[in-house]
């Protein structure tokens, strides 16, 4: 599947200057003829597994309430709920190929694919995202009302971010092939005109704060290097024991003032930090097979990027996964394409893999069930 050229009338370039995290968009007909790659039942039945992330909400009446997947059965229709199935792209191929039509961004900025599923009236009320969506129709109709950045405040006593005071400025009900953008910030809500299915699109927004405690964690766990520890030979007896004694006060601040990672250390961390795959993702691992074996194998059928992998590089390494590898120059070229392109055909293979550093990645990427053989799925 072809990415998108556009959106809706307006190019790529003119989309990134004028909308991309500045003001919404929406797209009549973004996708012409558009037709699910999935439909309800295949939603029910994601939210039914216990390794798929999944939310029911219901809004019968004045009452909300929220309840977590999986679900073995759903309400009656009757009443007004909003099923939400989030990562569907890790589980179905047809709507993995869906969301790289979205790689006019970085992957490493895309999230997922989360689709709604809703009776007559269901939505999850008036809220706002800290990251950018596109919101594609993908069934029946939704009503979208936005307000631009403002009162964040959210009523109390919900279990769902409800905002207390939307004050919508524009309005518009989307039809299957429809494409809403919405910028970090504004405030939006989705009403189902009729049963239907609604495709959000995410991008990943790290906060500074989830990025660092992930970076001192990751720093606190790394081996090597010096790892003094605090000593006091010398002391005399203290009058003020619960006095923070100054030498240990200090030491701990020179510690803390003193350490400085290199360049190098935060860019390789970056790289983890971003293809770490979600915590309920997991990869179907193939029947071992020998590296010769798998070597001709890849030469004659390619190798394509499973589809819950997350892969990217930078310089001279390659992040997989949230692992990182130093690549040989002579297999850069070819990785990279696979990095950008998420298949390798059987030349290039056959040329990467006379490189032995690259060729023993390759088949440890596909025994742990990263990539596997063949083309991409159409």
């Amino acid at each position: 599947m072809d990415g998108l050229k556009t959106i809706g009338a307006v190019s790529l370039a003119d989309f990134m200057r004028r909308h991309w995290q500045r003001r919404p968009l929406l797209a009549r007909q973004a996708i012409p003829g558009f037709a699910s790659p999935i439909g309800p039942e295949g939603v029910a039945a994601l939210a039914a597994r216990d390794d798929v992330e999944s939310r029911l909400i219901d809004s019968t009446g004045d009452r909300w309430s929220l309840e977590h997947g999986p679900f073995e059965r759903l309400p009656s229709k009757r009443r007004r709920w909003t099923l939400l199935v989030q990562g569907v792209d890790l589980h179905d191929d047809a709507v993995h190929a869906l969301l790289q039509r979205f790689r006019f961004l970085p992957d490493a900025r895309l999230d997922d694919l989360m689709v709604s599923y809703a009776t007559n009236g269901g939505g999850v009320g008036p809220h706002v995202d800290s990251y950018d969506v596109f919101l594609l129709q993908a069934h029946g109709r939704r009503r979208w009302q936005v307000a631009p950045p403002g009162d964040a405040t959210l009523q109390p006593g919900l279990p769902v971010k409800r905002l207390a005071n939307f004050q919508p400025t524009e309005e518009w009900v989307l039809e299957p092939g429809d494409m809403l953008y919405l910028p970090p910030g504004w405030q939006h809500d989705g009403v189902a005109l009729g049963e239907c299915m609604t495709f959000s699109i995410g991008f990943r927004a790290p906060s500074r704060h989830e990025f660092l405690s992930a970076w001192l964690a990751a720093a606190g766990d790394a081996p090597g290097g010096p790892d003094p520890r605090f000593g006091d030979r010398g002391r005399t007896a203290s009058a003020r024991p619960g006095e923070l004694p100054a030498d240990l006060l200090e030491t701990l601040r020179g510690w803390a003032q003193g350490w400085r990672p290199t360049t190098r250390d935060i860019d390789r961390f970056i790289g983890c930090f971003v293809t770490e795959p979600k915590p309920q993702v997991w990869f179907e691992t193939p029947v071992p097979m020998p590296l010769p074996r798998f070597a001709s194998a890849a030469s004659r059928a390619g190798v394509v990027v499973d589809r819950r992998t997350r892969i990217a590089w930078r310089g001279p390494w390659l992040f997989v996964n949230g692992e990182s590898h130093e690549v040989p120059s002579a297999g850069r070229a070819a990785l990279r394409r696979l990095a950008d392109h998420r298949h390798l055909d059987g030349d290039a293979c056959r040329s990467t893999l006379d490189d032995a550093v690259v060729a023993t990645l390759l088949h440890q990427w596909y025994g742990a069930g990263w990539i596997r053989l063949g083309a991409p799925r159409r």
